[in-house]
């Protein structure tokens, strides 16, 4: 007895190695894009990434050149130059009750900034106390700080206060005097000639207080004294 053998079938054709495959259903085959596409896409793709380097790259040039306080320049110092100049002047300075208290005058006077002192040539300043005294003080130059309350005298100086009452006057003179207008002293620490009426000491140094009308003697001293008067001329108290 003979058996059929079963035989089978198949929809789908075989295909050798060399047979071409019909891909055509699949669309046209895609098209390389230009190569400046690309490379715009891939800028853009980084876009991000670039923007934050050069932000922190800027961060950095700013504070690598920024100014620190150690290389931060000082200011220069004032130097000792003066800031006007006045010829044959005069300069008055009234307190605060408006009366007049100093006349300062002279052929020329600088004024210097760093230190609020006036240099005045041929000084001729007049001082006015409260109860109108008037002392006045003369010398070829002299230094005034911003008030004149501190005049210093130097060369051919000399400081007169007037008589008043029975209080004959007293000249100072000397190559260097120092006058404190507001405490009414007169210091030098150079010869002095002081001179009241008849009576003239000469000392290597003095400080005259007005006040207390005290004469207090620095150093080698000589003096020769008119009689003594009743109305309480200044003392002489030599120191050694």
């Amino acid at each position: 007895m003979v058996r059929d053998e079963p035989v089978v079938t198949t929809d789908h054709a075989a295909f050798e190695d060399d047979d071409e495959v019909d891909l055509s259903f699949a669309g046209p085959e895609p098209v390389a894009a230009p190569w400046y596409l690309r490379v715009l896409d891939l800028a853009s793709a980084y876009l991000p990434l670039i923007m934050m380097a050069v932000l922190a790259g800027g961060t950095w040039w700013l504070v690598r050149n920024a100014p620190s306080d150690e290389t931060r320049t000082e200011a220069p110092a004032p130097v000792h130059e003066p800031d006007y100049v006045m010829t044959r002047f005069v300069v008055q300075r009234f307190g605060a009750d408006g009366a007049l208290r100093t006349q300062i005058e002279g052929e020329r006077a600088r004024h210097f900034p760093d230190n609020d002192t006036l240099e005045i040539d041929q000084a001729r300043i007049r001082s006015i106390a409260a109860d109108g005294t008037v002392t006045t003080a003369t010398a070829r130059r002299a230094l005034a700080n911003g008030d004149a309350s501190e005049v210093q005298l130097l060369g051919d100086a000399r400081v007169v206060r007037p008589a008043t009452g029975k209080q004959e006057a007293v000249e100072f003179r000397g190559e260097f005097l120092h006058v404190f207008r507001n405490v009414e002293r007169v210091r030098s620490h150079l010869p002095v000639v002081i001179t009241q009426g008849a009576s003239v000491v000469r000392a290597e140094g003095m400080e005259y207080d007005n006040l207390a009308r005290v004469v207090d003697l620095k150093g080698r001293s000589s003096a020769t004294f008119a009689p003594p008067r009743r109305d309480g001329a200044p003392a002489v108290q030599p120191t050694p």
